[in-house]
């Protein structure tokens, strides 16, 4: 099994560091506005879609939803290697947007505006372009747009057009390419400067630490399903690893309860023993939380 990075070694181009920043609403609009290059007045991210870490959930996603104040829908995800079928992936997404609105009882023509966005580590296309926007319109005269509401951008970090960009989208994306604030070549831009420092508070959180352990979990056993049911045992025992790793910042772990902890087999319990124990404050905390 690939060694997966520790919390620390996260940089903003990892899905899951991405994610926790991307949560802060703030920080996501100004984004969409640099990418987009208009004004949002307000935008509200699905926190529930956005960073999923639940054991019950049956695959992982690694994807950014929001909506603004038009009901304009964005989904943004990030990509560091380069994968086929881009363009089917971007069709998948818009699709689901669509059918989540028309199930909750939109008709057609009540269908918002939509944004799928991919901010890509290597050029999609290869045209070096820090940026490919595509929308529908008609082959025989592409004066005519189709006007369905679906757009798409790509943008690449492997750009050579800086005047074709602005400066800020340049400087974030030399960002997510260099992965480091030392290195990177934007680091007296306001916005990079801000997402440095929304990277680091994630990096010393104990929330998203025990999160962080849990998504790492789920990867695992996704890439596990299927497998034979012994390996239940050795997710049981990653998981109680897991949790007395976090307990052992607090002191000694008495004897008792790491035995009750390493004794447990029930993958819901541990999952919620996990997440109890980054919420603690202390062993004691812990102990009275996993009692009730």
């Amino acid at each position: 099994m690939t060694k997966r990075k520790k919390l620390q070694e996260l940089t903003i181009k990892d899905n899951f560091m991405f994610g926790a920043v991307m949560v802060n609403e703030d920080i996501c609009k100004e984004l969409l506005e640099l990418i987009l290059g208009f004004s949002i007045e307000k935008v509200t991210v699905d926190k529930e879609k956005s960073i999923v870490y639940h054991p019950e959930y049956k695959g992982v996603r690694l994807d950014i939803t929001a909506a603004d104040e038009n009901r304009t829908h964005y989904n943004i995800e990030m990509q560091v290697k380069a994968k086929r079928s881009l363009g089917r992936r971007n069709r998948y997404y818009h699709s689901q947007i669509d059918v989540e609105l028309l199930l909750a009882g939109l008709d057609y023509e009540e269908l918002p505006d939509s944004y799928v966005i991919f901010i890509c580590d290597f050029d999609p296309f290869g045209s070096k372009k820090y940026r490919y926007t595509f929308e529908p319109t008609c082959k025989e005269d592409p004066s005519i747009s189709l006007d369905d509401g679906n757009h798409t951008i790509f943008l690449s970090t492997k750009g050579n057009n800086k005047s074709d960009v602005p400066e800020g989208l340049v400087n974030f994306l030399e960002y997510v390419e260099s992965g480091h604030y030392n290195n990177a070549v934007g680091v007296q831009d306001d916005f990079v400067n801000r997402l440095q420092k929304a990277v680091e508070n994630v990096i010393k959180s104990r929330e998203m630490e025990g999160r962080y352990m849990l998504f790492k979990e789920m990867l695992d056993e996704e890439k596990a399903e299927g497998r034979a049911e012994g390996r239940i045992e050795g997710r049981a025992e990653g998981k109680a690893e897991a949790i007395l790793d976090l307990l052992s910042d607090f002191g000694m772990i008495p004897d008792k309860l790491r035995e009750k902890i390493l004794q447990e087999k029930d993958l819901d319990i541990l999952c919620s023993y996990l997440k109890k124990a980054a919420a603690s404050k202390s062993i004691e905390e812990f102990e009275t939380l996993i009692k009730n």
